[in-house]
């Protein structure tokens, strides 16, 4: 069992994130929510975070540019982003030495737990 974490969810649509929020609670988790990305930046410097969990299309400021501001001031903040979007998962290539993965909408709550509890195995 991996010990309890501490998530932040970045996503802009509100039932997907309190839909992905309950399923990591389930484990155990205890998580934080942001709407958008500028919101998810100013959450990060609140607490220690052990993941980031990030859509990339997002309002204010997307994923993509989150992921890099997060890792540049949280190094050992460990991120994984969320999107339903082909082209956007390819804009998340230069990222690949600071993100664990980027999961592909939609998901099953099987789908984004596993991948939870492995980006925090990782």
């Amino acid at each position: 069992m991996i010990a309890m974490a501490k998530i932040l969810i970045t996503e802009d649509e509100d039932t997907l994130r309190s839909f992905v929020a309950r399923a990591l609670r389930l484990d155990g988790h205890e998580t934080y929510e942001a709407g958008d990305g500028a919101e998810g930046l100013e959450r990060l410097g609140e607490t220690d975070f052990d993941l980031l969990l990030s859509d990339i299309r997002m309002p204010v400021m997307d994923g993509i540019e989150l992921a890099h501001q997060a890792a540049e001031r949280f190094p050992s903040l460990k991120i994984l982003l969320m999107t339903g979007y082909a082209e956007q998962r390819e804009r998340a290539d230069d990222l690949q030495s600071k993100i664990v993965d980027v999961v592909q909408k939609p998901f099953a709550l099987p789908d984004i737990r596993k991948a939870v509890a492995m980006a925090l195995a990782a």
